[in-house]
């Protein structure tokens, strides 16, 4: 059998209308087939949830130690950390700040976590009619991580802009990235200027990350980036996931009944947020030898995508899966990763959405949209909300 025998398609999967709107494109070429060649790639897409999943459990198939981004240049660039490496380095980096992440740790975050969230819904019902996406969705992860991090709070504004442009590696070195270049450019300064115990808040993460350096745990360069990885993936995803569980609840005005009726499902609206809306929508990974998988060989040593965001709407694992139920509470999805590489700071990510959503409970009656909702549409297999004005009714005394 030829490769023109096989699924494939001509979909820029890249192009400014798949940004715009990822979902029906994702449902055209996972239709195809649960392994598709993408001709104007020159690569393969891994389109459903039962091979996506495989793929994600089989490091040594698999590996992210060859690229974990589209571009070789951006590959190297980044460096080593828990995204980008395998077992066992990967465990070993992963580890520097595997107790401040436990359950044990992430408890007694909830205090602080829960004051932060409250104070920032205070402020929004007062204003009554709220850009959510600033007013709240951005304001509370940044700072939360921040905090935790040990960043002096002058110059945090830099954060979400350069994570964001942080995000653009991920994508094809085109001339979207090299836009980026000098907002990335900037990033990296910055964290190479903070990686310092003398800018660092003692007993912080970061001082933690210098501790391991100290200690030999970890070389000294695996500290730049390792700090960068945690902090970009502690804003950004989270800030969107929170958008998205806003929209999802403003429209759909039965699911946010629910809640009032029933705050417990808080926890199974932010999994079933993350499923349908998952902000990291592709991933990748360089095969290591050939591997069968949707009845053909992708070859060794080729960059490979995996579609997170079609695999987490595959009907034939999900049933009606582009409808949000906030009672479907869909634990085994993939927006977090899965297996080795599963998100380290998704029980963070639970508690700040937690908070905030427990919040606007106990302070507003309804949420009403007050214009139109506007999708991020610029960072290459990401998905996210630069727009979500939003009213919020407060409760009647």
């Amino acid at each position: 059998m030829t490769l023109a025998d096989l699924p494939q398609t001509d979909i820029d999967i890249f192009g400014d209308a798949t940004l715009r709107d990822p979902n029906p494109v994702w449902t055209t070429i996972r239709e195809l087939g649960s392994v598709v060649y993408l001709s104007s790639r020159d690569t393969w897409l891994i389109t459903r949830y039962e091979e996506v999943r495989d793929t994600l459990s089989d490091w040594e198939s698999f590996t992210s130690a060859k690229g974990t981004v589209y571009s070789d240049e951006m590959s190297a660039m980044l460096g080593e950390t828990p995204l980008t490496t395998d077992p066992p380095l990967h465990d070993n980096l992963r580890g520097v700040l595997s107790d401040k992440l436990a359950p044990r740790a992430l408890r007694k975050l909830n205090a602080h976590i829960t004051e932060r969230a409250d104070l920032l819904v205070s402020e929004a019902v007062e204003a009554g009619t709220i850009e959510a996406m600033d007013g709240l969705c951005k304001r509370l992860p940044v700072d939360i991580v921040a905090d935790l991090i040990g960043l002096p709070v002058e110059g945090r504004e830099i954060l979400l802009p350069g994570a964001e442009a942080m995000f653009c590696t991920f994508g094809p070195y085109d001339e979207r990235l090299l836009a980026k270049m000098p907002a990335i450019e900037e990033f990296v300064g910055y964290m190479n200027h903070v990686t310092s115990r003398d800018v660092l808040q003692p007993d912080s993460w970061g001082t933690a990350i210098l501790d391991a350096v100290d200690d030999g745990r970890i070389q000294q360069e695996h500290a730049v980036p390792l700090m960068s990885a945690y902090l970009i993936a502690g804003m950004d995803t989270t800030v969107h996931t929170l958008g998205f569980y806003l929209k999802n609840l403003v429209e759909n005005p039965s699911a946010w009944a629910a809640l009032k009726e029933d705050p417990t499902l808080i926890g199974s609206g932010f999994e079933e947020t993350v499923r349908l809306g998952s902000p990291v929508q592709l991933s990748y990974r360089v095969t290591t030898r050939d591997v069968e998988m949707g009845g053909q060989v992708l070859p060794a040593n080729r960059r490979i995508i995996l579609g997170t965001g079609a695999a987490n709407r595959d009907p034939r694992h999900y049933e009606n899966p582009d409808t949000f139920d906030i009672r479907r509470n869909p634990v085994d999805h993939l927006a977090l990763g899965y297996a080795t590489h599963a998100c380290a700071g998704q029980g963070l990510a639970r508690l700040e959405a937690k908070a905030l959503i427990t919040s606007l409970l106990n302070r507003v009656e309804s949420l009403d949209l007050v214009g139109e909702i506007e999708g991020q549409s610029h960072v290459p297999g990401f998905a996210g909300i630069s727009r979500l004005p939003l009213q919020l009714n407060a409760l009647r005394n």
